[in-house]
């Protein structure tokens, strides 16, 4: 671990390094279909803070962690959300807290916010960990009794939207999760298709037309469940859905938008994260063992464990470590957008109102100056650090953002990772069927090109 401090310079309103106006338009295109080799290539060159772009079209990239760590502790009154090339609104709608800035995102925030309480969470474990031997269980015998390459990704993303579904929203509408997959597919594709397709028209037939479709019904499917909950309350005290519709002022066309924003930021991510877990853990010499050694310890035998609760997760260090470090190396999102709703001085660096500023926690976890060997997987990199040590890492891990407008869920993916990981080391044989660390793909979502292919086989 570096032990720089990396405190940003006085403001002198410096210029932001910026590649060759030559270049610019190629790269602002690959910037908006794969962002990440254009952010490794331009922070080989200029740095990890840069220009991109002109006019209505310019932006800067923040990737020094403690840049990022300067901008993610601003005012969000300096920031907008809700801008037109914030293109998840189309998907998510346009009262989603994602999208919503000011008083409206406040009041959108609050109820959503207290469904990730801690002590939601924490009641939300065992179902998180009954959902992924339900999934086990139903590979396992897919396998019968032998070993077979097949690709982990989809097999993860089921796991985790059933989880998703159910934990937020209860067993009523958990019943509904493949339907709801189906009704999301299409609006996670538009997302990751190339910006210049994802341009607003009205034109019908088209795939802009058809995600539209495939949002109106599921906003039926919503609002059906809201009414079962005016006219048949579970009372099923973890039900965000329940809460939403009970203790809350929002519209129906507001609790709608959430719901879609919960589930689609809630999944997509989360298995995009997994299948990196899936594809970085079975290369690391022995690390498979390690797991599986402590989730024996902690979770007990199969069926006859004890309860799983927060200590649990607690003692479940190395799987959480190596969920750390995959998210170090591999987050989400490789960028995050706001846009500057006014004149703003970052580390130095004068950005002017109207800027995109893509802030990138795919950069701060790479940094050489807050990681020794940055591009190496080691999840014990986090172990006995100094009170210094620990400070940069803290600045340098920003895969779910930082402050009041961090991912809501950060939580409950965090969770999930370090319980789905420590249950497949337990009860799985993983086998890579390659020793290459694949290519990233994904505007939006940073997942594996290939996702997740191993040789699988149940635990002898």
């Amino acid at each position: 671990m570096a032990t720089t401090t990396g405190e940003p310079p006085p403001a002198t309103d410096r210029p932001l390094p910026s590649p060759s106006r030559r270049r610019q338009p190629a790269l602002l295109r690959q910037m908006l279909v794969q962002p990440q080799p254009v952010l490794d290539e331009l922070a080989a060159e200029l740095g990890p803070v840069f220009a991109l772009g002109a006019g209505p079209l310019r932006m800067v990239v923040l990737g020094e962690p403690s840049v990022v760590h300067q901008l993610l502790a601003m005012p969000t009154s300096a920031f907008r959300w809700g801008h037109p090339f914030n293109v998840i609104g189309f998907v998510t709608g346009p009262t989603s807290v994602i999208v919503s800035d000011g008083a409206d995102w406040k009041r959108r925030r609050s109820p959503v916010q207290a469904a990730f309480s801690r002590r939601r969470l924490n009641r939300w474990i065992p179902t998180i960990l009954q959902q992924t031997d339900d999934a086990i269980d139903a590979l396992v015998a897919d396998l019968d009794g032998g070993t077979r390459e097949m690709d982990l990704y989809p097999i993860g993303r089921r796991l985790v939207l059933g989880i998703v579904v159910r934990t937020l929203f209860g067993s009523r509408m958990g019943e509904r999760a493949d339907e709801i997959g189906d009704l999301m597919q299409r609006p996670q594709d538009y997302l990751e298709s190339p910006g210049i397709r994802q341009i607003p028209h009205p034109f019908p037939h088209t795939a802009r037309a058809r995600v539209k479709a495939d949002r109106v019904a599921f906003d039926r499917l919503i609002d059906e469940q809201i009414a079962l909950r005016r006219r048949d309350p579970s009372g099923d005290p973890l039900d965000v859905l329940e809460a939403l519709v009970a203790e809350s002022d929002l519209t129906d066309a507001e609790i709608r938008d959430q719901v879609v924003t919960l589930i689609g930021a809630g999944y997509d991510t989360t298995a995009a994260s997994l299948a990196w877990i899936l594809r970085r853990i079975p290369l690391v010499p022995g690390l498979l063992d390690r797991l599986r050694a402590e989730a024996d310890a902690v979770l007990g035998p199969i069926g006859d464990g004890p309860a799983p609760d927060e200590g649990t997760l607690a003692r479940l260090d190395l799987a959480e470590r190596s969920m750390r470090e995959t998210l170090r190396l591999h987050p989400a999102g490789s960028i995050s957008p706001r846009q500057a709703a006014e004149d703003v001085d970052v580390a130095g660096y004068h950005i002017r109102k109207g800027t995109m500023i893509l802030w990138s926690p795919y950069l701060a976890g790479r940094d050489p100056s807050a990681w020794d060997d940055p591009l190496a997987f080691d999840p014990d990199r986090f172990v006995d650090l100094t009170a210094e040590q620990a400070a940069i890492a803290d600045q340098a891990w920003v895969p779910f953002g930082r402050g009041p407008r961090a991912c809501i869920g950060f939580a409950l993916a965090q969770i999930e990772l370090t319980l789905i990981l420590s249950r497949i080391a337990q009860r799985l044989d993983l086998t890579p069927v390659s020793t290459e660390v694949p290519e990233p793909r994904g505007m939006v979502v940073n997942r594996p090109t290939g996702g997740a292919p191993l040789g699988v086989a149940a635990r002898p």
